[in-house]
Parts: structure tokens; C-alpha cells; sequence
């Protein structure tokens, strides 16, 4: 029998890219990463089907890694006791790693419940640090959340030699804007959940009222993510689902540094007003050196 919530979310989608990364170490090379995001794991937003399909469809792809970009809760701490036995499921060859989102830090006995319990999970999560887990040829950061007030990216990417290549948790990609000041191979993000309600031909609910109209009224802002981060300006509307490439800050016109990339997962659980046209997504991404053969191009 279909949950209400697997009604509203539609479908899980397992979203597929492929990444050439320059000074990839050859022994990284076809590294196959999993990314999952905005769990919110209560009884409307994530059903127990729903994550179930999720790690099932994780583990067949024989990630390397499993990267999780945050919003475990949405408000209430209790949920991450039943979601963190199921995360512990998750199969990889390196290991889980995870950052926390904007609903996991407030109020501050929340942050420490969510930690300490994937923690015990034997899940990594990662608070404005950097590690190394497949190696020291490849960078894994991970930022504190962008309204926790303690994301400083200067403090942390200054560390990272500029040969290195490095991937980014940041669950908000508006954090795309000031990470342009570095190299930014690969940034994760979440947040968005694609918009919720997408409307084919037109794109989602907050890009279209982000364009129409600028400031979106406070009520409709807290009903549907994204909006709220929209209201002031729709400077980064785009940055809410898929994949991106953004030019650098601070390069000359002949340098030829590749682009930041950025990709937003749109997360697999939910709160009102649900889904519509934006499925909940695993996203399995292969990273390719680019001294090897070209990988087929974005999945």
C-alpha cells in the first residue's frame, strides 16, 4: 500500500553525472560517489519505502564513497533515531560522510542529538573540515551551514595546497557565490529540494515567483523551501536543482582554470505542500582524471 508522502514525492530518480577533474589522481580515476540529501525524516516527509528504495538503489551502484548534504530533521530531534540505524546501511568502499543542514542545528541540543547519533551510526560528519578518505590526491570538505553563522570558507580552503583537487559539502548552494574566490571542483548542495513544485515548460514554484515578482510574501516563504532564500533577490534563482558551472572570481582573461561546478540534489524527503513534477533523488556521480579517456559526458 502507496504511503501518502510516496503519493505527493512521486517516484525515486537516480540522477547520474560524470565529472573530469584536472590533477585527479590515475588511481581515483571512475571514483563512483553517492549523494543523498534532505531526508527530513518524520512521518509525512520521508516514508519508510521511500528510504528504503533510497539505499537499495545507493548500494547497487558500489559507491566508493556516500556523501549526505544535511536536513536529517526538520524540526523535532526524535526522527534521526529511526533514520540512523537505516544510514548505517548504506555500502561503501571509503565510507559514509555527511554535513548538516539548516533544520539540524536549531536549537543547539538538536545539533548535538543529530551528530552524536550518526555519529554512532559510524557515520563521518563533517563541521568546517577537511579530510582525506580515499586518499591525499582528493580533498573531501565539509562546511558548517550557512546560517549557523560559522561558515568561513577563508578559513578553511587556504588549507587545501592548489594542486589538489577537492570535492564540497555545502547543503545551501548560495554558498557557490563566495566559494568563487577558490577551486571548487565539485560542490554538493542541497537545500532546495528541487523547488517541490515544478512546473514543466516554466520551472519551479520560487523561480518562477522569484522572477515575476522579487520579494515573495513571508507565509508563502515559509511554506516551500527555496522561497525564503529567494526573497531579497533572484541573484541565484538558477542554483536550485541539477548541475552548474561557475566562472571563478579574481582570474585573468587568459587563464584557463576550469570552472567551479556545482550540483543540487533535490533531496528525498518533503514538508507541506509536497511534491509536484520534482521526484526525490539518489544522485550517483564517477570522477574521471583528465589525463585518462573522456567519460561519456553529464548523465
Amino acid at each position: 500500500m502507496l504511503s501518502l508522502s510516496s503519493v505527493i514525492t512521486g517516484p525515486l530518480t537516480v540522477e547520474k553525472l560524470d565529472i573530469v577533474i584536472e590533477s585527479l589522481p590515475r588511481s581515483l580515476n571512475g571514483l563512483r560517489l553517492i549523494q543523498m540529501s534532505d531526508f527530513h525524516a518524520d512521518a509525512w516527509g520521508l516514508s519508510d519505502q521511500l528510504l528504503s528504495q533510497a539505499i537499495g538503489a545507493s548500494n547497487r551502484e558500489y559507491p566508493d564513497l556516500v556523501l549526505l548534504t544535511g536536513d536529517f530533521i526538520t524540526s523535532r530531534p526524535e526522527p534521526i533515531d529511526r533514520l540512523a540505524p537505516q544510514l548505517k546501511k548504506l555500502e561503501s568502499r571509503y565510507g559514509t560522510y555527511a554535513i548538516l543542514g539548516n533544520h539540524d542545528i536549531y536549537p543547539r541540543e538538536n545539533r548535538s542529538r543529530v551528530i552524536n547519533t550518526l555519529t554512532e551510526a559510524g557515520i563521518r560528519v563533517l563541521w568546517n573540515e577537511i579530510c582525506y578518505p580515499c586518499g591525499p590526491g582528493l580533498a573531501l570538505v565539509g562546511f558548517a551551514d550557512v546560517r549557523s553563522r560559522q561558515f568561513f570558507p577563508d578559513q578553511i580552503m587556504l588549507q587545501i595546497p592548489d594542486d589538489i583537487p577537492r570535492i564540497v559539502l555545502a547543503h545551501n548552494p548560495d554558498c557557490a557565490a563566495p566559494l568563487k574566490a577558490w577551486r571548487v571542483d565539485l560542490q554538493l548542495s542541497g537545500h532546495t529540494h528541487g523547488g517541490q513544485i515544478y512546473i514543466p515548460g516554466l520551472g519551479s514554484l520560487p523561480a518562477i515567483a522569484a522572477r515575476s515578482y522579487g520579494k515573495i510574501p513571508g507565509p508563502i516563504q515559509r511554506r516551500i523551501p527555496g522561497l525564503q532564500r529567494l526573497s531579497g533577490s533572484n541573484q541565484n534563482w538558477e542554483w536550485e536543482r541539477g548541475y552548474h558551472e561557475i566562472e571563478r572570481d579574481g582570474l585573468s582573461a587568459n587563464d584557463r582554470a576550469a570552472p567551479n561546478r556545482l550540483y543540487i540534489n533535490r533531496g528525498l524527503g518533503t514538508y507541506p505542500p509536497g511534491r509536484l513534477f520534482c521526484t526525490p533523488e539518489v544522485t550517483r556521480i564517477c570522477l574521471y582524471s583528465k589525463s585518462n579517456s573522456t567519460p561519456p559526458g553529464l548523465g
